[in-house]
């Protein structure tokens, strides 16, 4: 098994128990809330007809879910894309318990080798999935059809990790990282920046972030620099 495989095995385990061990919008873990950012930037589409949004690596309907009770009386789209089925089997669900199954559309695809039409949306958002590509070349090929695919005006929002670390709680063990794409701070900084040359940086925000998670029944402490890059076609 490549190292690519073997975290793609561990994430699916972790993702898996995650959504069915926890419920959508209730404390106790990521999933309680959307992401801050995400929110602050839906009254970009309140003018815009039938607006179309794009979630890659959607999970269970974190952020999906509020933009498509934003957008349903607007004759609204968002297409929700996502390796895993147990992410779109909640997602169908919880899109009909909101009552926004009209609004949501689900796409199963790897998002590192996923077709994004030109100038087709006017939000794209990728929350905590671009580090998940298979390779930086990859991450970049993903992030030029998402600026190809927006809509002038249009906003792409982008939450990634870097520099992460995984540390063993009960013996301080440093662990190998399951990030396929893991960059200093700095470099993907700059990398984002260069591939969004000429649009308007909306929000730039590094945050230092620590929390646990669980690897094979053993507790992990998971740290990470969180950049939120989100930003404006013009």
């Amino acid at each position: 098994m490549s190292r690519i495989e073997f975290i793609r095995k561990e994430e699916k385990k972790y993702h898996d128990f995650c959504y069915e061990n926890y419920k959508l919008f209730e404390e106790g873990s990521w999933l309680y809330k959307p992401v801050k950012t995400v929110i602050e930037l839906l009254p970009i589409l309140d003018e815009r007809t039938s607006p179309k949004v794009l979630d890659l690596g959607s999970g269970v309907g974190r952020n999906s879910i509020p933009i498509a009770k934003e957008i349903k009386n607007k004759n609204g789209k968002v297409i929700c894309v996502d390796l895993l089925d147990s992410a779109l089997d909640k997602l169908k669900l919880y899109s009909k318990e909101y009552e926004v199954e009209e609004v949501i559309e689900t796409m199963k695809a790897d998002i590192g080798h996923y077709d994004i039409a030109k100038n087709e949306y006017d939000l794209i958002v990728a929350v905590s999935t671009l580090e998940h590509v298979e390779s930086e070349n990859v991450f970049e090929k993903v992030i030029k059809k998402m600026a190809s695919g927006t809509k002038n005006e249009g906003i792409n929002c982008i939450i990634v990790n870097s520099e992460v670390e995984e540390i063993d709680i009960s013996t301080n063990e440093k662990l190998d990282a399951m990030m396929e794409v893991n960059m200093k701070t700095k470099d993907m900084l700059s990398k984002l920046r260069q591939s969004y040359n000429g649009w308007e940086i909306v929000n730039q925000l590094v945050k230092p972030l620590e929390y646990k998670i669980v690897r094979d029944e053993r507790d992990v402490l998971l740290k990470t620099n969180a950049i939120t890059f989100a930003v404006k076609k013009k």
